[in-house]
Formats: C-alpha cells, structure tokens, sequence
C-alpha cells in the first residue's frame, strides 16, 4: 500500500472516535503499517547524516500533516532545524515536531516522543545484511507517537497543548531533545511521555510496561489510577544498575525539573537484538505493541484533560 495513501487512511479512520474507542484508531495493523516503512531497508537504517534519515524526518512530518497537527512554529514546517557543530564543520540535523493546541490551559505543555534515529549500516555484512534497520529502537515509539497524534487529533478534548516530538541523534549524544528542550520554557511543560523500545514482551509478558525513574514522581501513580480496571500495568524500571531514565531523550527535560519518563518494555538483560542488523520488524508482536499504545492514550487522560498534574522532578537530585 502507498504510504502516503494509508497515512491519509488513518486520518479518516479517526473522524469518529470516542474516548473509550481507541480501537478504531490504533490497531495492530495500522501499527505494523508504520513500523515497517520506518524500519524498511529503504530508510537505509536512518544512521545520522545520511538520506535515510531525511526520509524518515519527511514520512514523519507527513504524518503529523495528515494527522492535523500544527506546526512547531506558525511560520515553520514540522521540521525542527538546528546546526551541530563537528570538528569545526557545521552540519544540518532535524526534529520533527507537530502540536494539538489546547483549549482552557493552552500554555501548558504534554509531551509525547521518542527518537527516529539509528545506527545506520555496517561495513561488515552479518550473513549479508549490513542494515542496522532499528525496528524496535526506535522505530516503535515513532510509530506510537504518530499513532497517539492521530488518536488526540480525532477526540479532540485536549485542555492542555500536546507536542509530538521525534528526535533525531539520541543515539549520538541526545543532541535534538537537547536542541528541542531551548524552544520550551520547562515550567510549563507538565508532563513528557518518552517511547522507547515497546516493540518486544516485558519481563511480565504481555500487556505490560515499566516506567523509568518511575520513584522521581508520581507520575506513574497517575497513569495507574487511569489504567485501573484495563488490564494493563505499568511497573517501575526493573532495570535499575542499567540507569535508563539517564539513557534516552526524557533525561534532558528532567534535568530541567520536568516529569519526563520514559515507556518502554525492552529486557535491557537480555535483548538478543539490540543494536544487532537482526532488529528488523519480523521480531515484533505488533498486537502487543498496539496494546501499548492504547495504554498510554488512555493513561494520559487526566494529565491532558488539566485534571492532574504530576510533581516536578528535583533537579537536585539528578545526576
């Protein structure tokens, strides 16, 4: 199916949503549709600097075009352009970033994002594959982000103004949410749902996820409380010596005080691929994944809606 065509599928598809009806908005395969346009050979492994790359920026911003997003800036495109100086060379990077504007509490910020950059390729094929396709890190959570903009888009009762970000060089030095953490004054970002990984089974199975730094606020005792009675649970990070709330794009922004955590489900123990050329999307279970998703839609109502607002992170205490 052209990609172009089944974006402005999911658009229409979301014209009559309800609030308890993600069902006709994330699916596993309008999920699987998404993943595996960003995690196809095509893409070239979205490595930094390369074409790749560049078309997965361009698939996105058409995404939140056709979603009915806004720009990041009334004057811009979804392309969010900043310079990143190398060895006294300036080169071109680029977020993507699209806004639903709130209604009562417009100049309140919620977050939802992960990163679309990868490792690129080999130059030593592994039984003659030398892409490092990134399906589950992180074409995943990009595929959540666009699926969630689409599902806020169709409900339309957001009170607060949600921002859907995709960061480019995470994998380099988190470079574009440090670049998108400057455009934003952090008091007023409320809360920020990073997406990372969620392609593969939690340690606890299915319809499970953790949350890191989950004891820094009670955030995830919002997101529970709105998930009770769905049949999913989130659990704090499991992974603690693995120090993943400092290992994806959430950290710049809870250094600033932001309750920014990351979602993930990733067995950081065990993952057999990750960053291998074997993370391609035949290892996902795009049923689970589409769970996830709804998960967090309906885990993040209340926050959206101006009716709970999680405790700042202590910068303090952050290392």
């Amino acid at each position: 199916m052209n990609k172009i065509f089944f974006l402005l599928l999911c658009a229409t598809a979301t014209q009559a949503v309800r609030a308890q009806d993600t069902a006709s908005v994330i699916s596993a395969d309008k999920v699987q549709a998404i993943e595996r346009a960003l995690s196809s050979d095509e893409m070239g492994g979205r490595g930094l600097f390369t074409p790749g790359l560049d078309k997965a920026a361009a698939y996105i911003a058409e995404a939140f075009k056709v979603a009915g997003l806004l720009p990041w800036r009334p004057d811009s495109s979804y392309l969010q352009s900043f310079l990143f100086e190398d060895k006294k060379k300036q080169m071109k990077l680029m977020n993507v970033v699209g806004i639903l504007p709130g209604k009562s509490k417009s100049d309140e910020y919620v977050i939802f994002s992960g990163h679309y950059d990868h490792l690129g390729t080999t130059g030593d094929a592994v039984n003659g594959d030398s892409i490092y396709n990134g399906a589950n890190d992180d074409a995943s959570g990009i595929t959540a982000v666009i699926m969630l903009a689409n599902y806020f888009k169709a409900l339309g009762n957001n009170e607060r103004t949600l921002i859907f970000a995709a960061f480019t060089a995470e994998e380099s030095g988190g470079f574009g949410s440090q670049y998108f953490s400057r455009q934003y004054e952090p008091s007023k970002v409320v809360a920020m749902f990073n997406i990372e990984m969620i392609g593969t089974e939690s340690k606890w199975g299915r319809n499970s996820a953790f949350i890191t730094g989950y004891e820094k606020t009670d955030m995830g005792k919002i997101l529970e409380k709105n998930l009770q009675g769905s049949g999913f649970t989130f659990y704090p990070d499991p992974y603690p010596q693995q120090q993943l709330f400092y290992r994806s794009d959430n950290a710049t922004l809870a250094r600033l005080g932001v309750p920014a955590h990351t979602i993930s489900t990733s067995k950081m123990d065990s993952e057999a691929y990750y960053h291998t050329v074997d993370d391609e999307i035949e290892t996902l279970d795009m049923s689970n994944m589409a769970a996830i998703i709804k998960a967090i839609a309906v885990s993040a109502e209340s926050i959206i809606a101006g009716k709970d607002t999680p405790s700042r992170v202590d910068k303090a205490g952050l290392r």
